[in-house]
């Protein structure tokens, strides 16, 4: 079956087929391959494409900046815009889609970044909402399919912390999608909106996913493939770390977590930043109020032989990539 994914957005893992998912992740590979080779691209040349952001970033600025221009791609960073302010969406999304062959949108509201999808008449790419993460996802999966040696459909995933954030429902969405067994680890104040989580299990009736949700440790972990976690408290929401620490404590990565797996070669991901160790302001500053030295992960497990990241991390460059050039590429 040939897949095309010109001209689409990609807003949400919803809104992709698991052919087209595997396609991504399969144009993923070859790129990284490529690079690693030191093969320079032309698959983005005379493509023009505009990074707006409204929210802090590291790892999805980089990607999107170097993955375009590796394909010969011209990049422009937008953070002081009038964009919702002096100028609405809308208008902002025609103006931009007069100039620009693709528009990456990292900010708050989801329905901002469909709002420019309506309007702006090329492709618009979720760099990170409140609601979803989907570039974050190719990643991961990515990662999962260079260090676990069996099948997505054969993964046991489990998701620890707050499994309502855009964390917890893109990698239910994935999970489902690619027939995986997914478990949101955490208590039952922080499991995903269950809307989401019936609309993911009807779909899981068709790819045979398993879609779950736990609040006990020894449960949920065991004969997990991979251990994920994310920061407790997202952006924007600074003022709930009172309120997460109490809730989340008892939900800490760590190894007794790790062998309840009862898999030695479980992996261990984070989309990071990570609260591992006291070298970040945001560490030293929890450290003071509440007395904790690590967070949502302990660093002995960070920097375990189990621990992903940074190969996680590295693959945001190459499925960003992937993503950019099926939509707007000279294929």
């Amino acid at each position: 079956m040939s897949i095309n994914l010109q001209g689409r957005h990609f807003l949400t893992l919803k809104d992709f087929s698991p052919l087209e998912i595997e396609y991504l992740l399969n144009l993923s590979r070859d790129l990284k391959t490529k690079k690693r080779i030191g093969h320079k691209g032309n698959l983005l040349q005379n493509k023009n494409i505009v990074l707006i952001f409204d929210k802090p970033s590291t790892r999805t600025r980089c990607a999107f900046e170097c993955a375009a221009y590796d394909e010969g791609g011209n990049v422009t960073f937008l953070s002081n815009s009038h964009m919702g302010k002096k100028e609405s969406i809308e208008d902002t999304a025609i103006v931009l889609g007069r100039m620009y062959d693709g528009i990456e949108f990292r900010g708050f509201s989801h329905s901002e970044a469909e709002t420019l999808a309506k309007y702006a008449g090329v492709p618009v790419w979720n760099g990170l909402t409140d609601q979803y993460h989907p570039t974050q996802i190719l990643a991961d999966f990515l990662t999962i399919q260079e260090h676990v040696h069996k099948p997505l459909n054969k993964v046991k995933l489990v998701y620890v912390g707050d499994a309502r954030n855009n964390m917890g429902n893109s990698l239910m969405i994935g999970a489902a999608k690619m027939g995986m067994h997914f478990v949101g680890l955490a208590p039952k104040a922080l499991w995903a909106d269950e809307k989401l989580v019936n609309e993911m299990r009807t779909l899981a009736k068709q790819t045979s996913a398993i879609i779950e949700y736990e609040e006990d440790i020894g449960k949920a972990v065991q004969g997990a493939d991979v251990i994920y976690t994310d920061v407790w408290v997202s952006m924007g929401e600074e003022d709930q770390f009172a309120t997460r620490i109490k809730q989340l404590k008892a939900y800490q990565v760590n190894r007794d977590m790790l062998n309840k797996t009862k898999n030695s070669d479980v992996i261990f991901l984070h989309c990071l930043p990570a609260f591992h160790d006291l070298n970040t302001e945001v560490g030293n500053q929890v450290h003071k109020e509440f007395g904790l030295t690590e967070m949502e992960v302990t660093d002995e497990v960070f920097r375990s032989r189990n621990s992903k990241v940074f190969d996680q991390a590295e693959n945001r460059l190459h499925t960003i990539k992937a993503i950019m050039v099926a939509t707007i590429g000279n294929l």
